[in-house]
């Protein structure tokens, strides 16, 4: 790849346009397009040209890297299924950075072949934080001579690469880190949960923590929104939701059970369904103090009707039966 060939970019949301803004500040030549077209305005300042369509960035560019909400808005961008993808796609090299399931990832990449053009998938771990910082983790897949022509720009987005093979592997390595990520931080907010109720201040949780084994640069981030009560966005519970049906799609698909996955999946779900509005996926928590209210509630009602156990617990267990 020329080092002034001018490179397209189309979706600039929440990871997109800092993405973007890493390539534009290491020098590269871009054309992006975005729905919106606003988030394009601080890659202008930097010199990018701001194409009206999807059309014209595959006009002016070699290579397009895409990072879309999902699978039905990719193929809606790229006009997947009309003349006009064959159209946009032969002779380019498309790099999709969206979080799509393995299968629709092949597929994909299946039709831009067919097309002429060649494909590479670089899924990324990290959130908003990361892709500012450009300390993503890319997690590649693709045929070798195509990672190596992307490489470069790859590079410049991210502070390590993971060659994880043929296409669809990368996006399986992507899901096998969201499943640890989306487990641990419905646990972290269960546990903040569980000494909100026993009186415990958030912040000496946070020093217990970050002083133990269990510290790290997620549970610190994710820690002091709690502390703060900061539901901004980082990584969206939405997407956190969206991400334990491809997993747990792709374990069924297996044959494979995701017992803590599936619990987790279901409190995300809860919490994207109380709040209608763009929210960080630590904000899970309040689907388990939800969860909480109701089992003090369920508490009162057997109470009530005189069926709490000596100890005040509700269906309470001999200890000599376990």
């Amino acid at each position: 790849m020329s080092g002034s060939a001018r490179v397209g970019f189309v979706g600039l949301g929440v990871m997109g346009q800092p993405m973007a803004l890493n390539l534009a500040r290491a020098g590269t030549p871009l054309v992006v397009w975005n729905r919106t077209p606003a988030r394009a305005d601080p890659l202008r300042e930097l010199g990018a040209i701001v194409a009206e369509t999807v059309d014209d960035v595959f006009a002016r560019a070699d290579v397009v890297l895409i990072m879309l909400l999902d699978e039905s808005v990719t193929d809606r961008v790229l006009g997947r299924g009309t003349a006009e993808f064959g159209r946009r796609v032969q002779g380019h090299l498309v790099v999709s950075a969206g979080s799509v399931s393995p299968g629709f990832s092949r597929a994909l990449a299946a039709d831009v072949r067919a097309a002429g053009g060649r494909f590479v998938e670089s899924p990324v771990s990290g959130s908003r934080g990361p892709a500012e910082a450009g300390t993503l983790v890319a997690l590649v897949g693709g045929e070798p001579d195509d990672v190596e022509r992307a490489r470069p720009l790859i590079a410049r987005m991210s502070k390590h690469m993971v060659m994880c093979g043929p296409v669809g592997s990368g996006l399986l390595m992507k899901l096998t880190v969201n499943h640890y990520l989306n487990v641990m931080l419905a646990a972290l907010a269960e546990a903040v949960h569980f000494a909100d109720s026993h009186g415990l201040d958030r912040a000496l949780v946070q020093d217990a923590i970050m002083h133990g084994p269990m510290a790290g640069e997620l549970a610190g981030v994710k820690l002091q929104q709690l502390v703060d009560h900061d539901f901004e966005t980082r990584a969206e519970i939405r997407d956190a939701y969206a991400s334990t049906r491809l997993i747990a799609t792709s374990a069924r698909a297996a044959g494979i059970a995701s017992p803590l996955l599936d619990v987790a999946g279901d409190l995300y779900r809860e919490a994207v369904a109380a709040s209608a509005t763009r929210r960080d996926m630590i904000s899970v928590i309040e689907a388990i103090d939800q969860r909480s209210r109701q089992l003090h509630l369920l508490v009162g009602e057997a109470g009530e009707a005189g069926e709490v156990g000596e100890a005040g617990e509700v269906g309470q267990v001999d200890e000599r039966e376990v």
